[in-house]
């Protein structure tokens, strides 16, 4: 991937998950001259300086919730000038951010969940587990943010929630175990950085568990994370919100690293794709027609070369929509 526009010099270079793919699958809708695109997880910005530098039609705006990432993004995509727009908000506020920039709908809409490489690269941000550091992993840890810790999770939740969060959204089959552990440990002193719940989560999952699946405490931080950040329930509305978005000859393209997110983006894009009509019917009534069809059958995954390349690519699934007829109210 070209680095034109990429800001530091010093800045490793990070090439997103399936690129070429999400490029090519904006690329028809980003054809025409005024065509937009909301990247709704901007990160660092590598999808959107691939858009603007191979759709070169097309305008961007980048929506962050973590201001160091605007900042970053920013500089890289700078060179673009007035074609990419960068904005401080977290992305099931869509409709609000189109409306203060007056559009009525948008051309493309692009979601990379999860967590972005510049928050794992930043040690005080709490997020990686390998080595220590406050348990903060607020994707905006901005002062006006406010919102919980990871911290505070782990020192105010009861045993309950803390098992069905690690069970739920980390998927760890040692959840009851591992949030007992962690009630009795808060007593002695509250949790403040990585190393202690890391410390604790060697001593919890059984020495055959931790020799496969990766790292021990992947698991219980990626649940954390979501917890702290309410990313499902952001999630869900985001999506219906996009999907709202777009014209006609639009796309709406997420990437997903979790099972429940990809359940969650499946089913809103059957519900907008499905054909709502008896079965025995033998023709199709005008105007019952589904407003979106399927651009991807089933979830694309990537090929072996590109995740020896880039390891995260491993657990990502790939869905696409296009708007074939206006949504409601549109003539």
């Amino acid at each position: 991937m070209s680095q034109h526009g990429s800001g530091p010099r010093n800045r490793p270079a990070h090439v997103p998950v399936l690129l070429d793919r999400v490029v090519a699958l904006f690329a028809p809708a980003l054809d025409h001259p005024g065509s937009v695109m909301v990247d709704c997880t901007l990160g660092l910005g590598g999808h959107s300086e691939a858009v603007l530098e191979r759709c070169s039609l097309a305008r961007v705006i980048g929506i962050d919730r973590d201001p160091h990432a605007l900042e970053a993004a920013g500089e890289r995509l700078a060179p673009y000038g007035d074609r990419f727009t960068g904005v401080h908000a977290v992305y099931d506020e869509i409709a609000d951010v189109l409306d203060d920039l007056g559009l009525a709908s948008v051309d493309g809409v692009l979601f990379d969940l999860g967590v972005s490489s510049m928050q794992l690269d930043v040690r005080e941000r709490g997020f990686a587990y390998a080595e220590d550091a406050p348990l903060d992993m607020r994707m905006d840890d901005s002062e006006q943010s406010g919102g919980p810790t990871a911290a505070d999770v782990l020192n105010t939740y009861p045993v309950g929630e803390l098992t069905r969060i690690l069970k739920e959204y980390g998927e760890e089959r040692f959840a009851r175990k591992i949030a007992h552990a962690v009630v009795r440990e808060r007593e002695k002193e509250p949790f403040s950085s990585s190393a202690r719940l890391v410390e604790l989560l060697y001593a919890e999952i059984p020495a055959p568990a931790r020799r496969t699946g990766g790292h021990p405490a992947k698991r219980t931080f990626q649940a954390l994370r979501m917890e702290v950040n309410d990313e499902l329930a952001v999630l869900r509305r985001a999506i219906p919100a996009a999907i709202d978005a777009i014209g006609v000859g639009g796309r709406v393209v997420v990437e997903s690293y979790h099972s429940l997110e990809d359940r969650l983006v499946k089913r809103a894009f059957t519900a907008v794709t499905r054909l709502d009509v008896p079965e025995d019917l033998p023709f199709v009534p005008e105007g019952a027609e589904p407003a979106l069809r399927l651009v991807t059958r089933g979830a694309e995954v990537a090929d072996e070369h590109e995740i020896e390349q880039n390891p995260r690519a491993a657990s990502v699934r790939l869905r696409a929509v296009e708007r074939v007829t206006p949504s409601r109210g549109v003539a």
